[in-house]
């Protein structure tokens, strides 16, 4: 079974169903509905905002495994700040990293860099969990 894809997305509005459709491939027999529709949600909310404001192709990383799903989207842009606009609640545009805030387990940027990852922990006991003090 693949674990990782890295997929060159063009820098076009078809970026966001490009980059559902190979964390689809990737993910659907390995997480449960809910999880992909946050996944799925949250990749097309950072590749829209590659397109909307990056530069060059946009890039997509994703390694899922036992205990998550980590994606990463890349573009050539020269980096923004990390922090969550407040957006007015008539405004159409502007909610992707309220969003990605909202529903990751944890996110990041990498400084200086249009590169942006997050995280969803897949649901169920972890590894290792058989061995907690406490259990027989």
């Amino acid at each position: 079974m693949i674990d990782s894809i890295e997929v060159e997305l063009a820098m076009s509005p078809s970026a966001p169903t490009q980059a559902r459709h190979a964390l689809t491939t990737l993910c659907t027999a390995r997480l449960d509905d809910e999880l992909m529709a946050d996944a799925t949600l949250l990749v097309s909310e950072l590749v829209t905002n590659a397109f909307c404001h990056g530069i060059g192709p946009i890039r997509l990383r994703a390694h899922v495994d036992d205990q998550r799903l980590l994606v990463e989207v890349i573009d050539g842009g020269q980096g923004f700040e990390h922090r969550l606009r407040r957006t007015g609640i008539d405004e159409v545009g502007g909610w992707g990293l309220g969003i990605v805030e909202a529903l990751a387990g944890r996110w990041g940027v990498h400084e200086g860099s249009t590169h942006v990852w997050f995280e969803l922990e897949r649901r169920g006991p972890r590894l290792g969990e058989e061995r907690a003090p406490g259990t027989s």
